[in-house]
């Protein structure tokens, strides 16, 4: 198995221009479109990319204009999937009863428009997110705007991770599992702090309102 993978990507890394494009932009796009990152992660063929442009067999720019976009659209035709499929899918294996579907719609429940931005950084959650944000009925415009913003990052990021390690995919594709963990992370301790920034300061609104209210019953 392990020769197998290995020919496969030897071959992969002699690729040239057109096919490189339309492998990266195909499993970019199909991820979340008909959720086939719940079986292939996404970040591997953005992370090849951007290693066959640090070998001068395609163009750093053009690749990263195929990620985004393909990102982007993938996962819009995944939100309009899931609005029409997503319930009959979800009732069905392999999805139905499936433990990562639960945490993703748990996590979409509470997080709204937030979770379909860290929801790209986490693979199994990538691909599902965009459905059960159809199926949940999600504003198309707040999960566009999280959507785009966490797609231009993604995609960015993994091609020009890819195009640093060059020759040292391998190590690429390793350490990209840890690069999405310490991502989420960092971004969701940001939130919190946001989030206790902004009730405190809504809490002290409050109570100045409730002051001024009982001064002026008061007087």
């Amino acid at each position: 198995m392990g020769s197998l993978f290995g020919n496969l990507f030897h071959h992969l890394l002699t690729l040239h221009g057109l096919p490189v494009y339309l492998i990266v932009g195909a499993l970019c796009f199909s991820e979340a479109a008909f959720m086939v990152g719940f079986f292939v992660p996404g970040e591997t063929a953005v992370i090849l990319g951007g290693v066959l442009a640090s070998f001068g067999h395609v163009l750093l720019w053009v690749v990263l204009i195929v990620a985004v976009g393909a990102a982007v659209a993938g996962d819009s035709v995944g939100y309009v999937f899931g609005s029409i499929f997503g319930p009959w899918l979800l009732s069905h294996k392999p999805l139905k009863g499936h433990k990562a579907v639960k945490k993703s719609t748990d996590f979409l429940d509470r997080r709204g428009g937030s979770a379909v931005f860290l929801g790209r950084f986490v693979a199994i959650v990538r691909a599902l997110i965009p459905g059960l944000a159809g199926v949940a009925k999600l504003e198309y415009r707040r999960f566009l705007i999280a959507n785009a913003a966490g797609g231009i990052l993604w995609a960015c990021g993994y091609t020009i991770l890819g195009y640093i390690a060059g020759s040292s995919y391998a190590v690429a594709a390793h350490y990209s599992t840890f690069a999405s963990i310490g991502f989420v992370i960092a971004v969701a301790i940001l939130f919190a702090v946001y989030h206790l920034v902004f009730k405190r300061r809504k809490e002290k609104k409050h109570e100045g309102l409730k002051l001024q209210a009982e001064a002026a019953r008061d007087a």
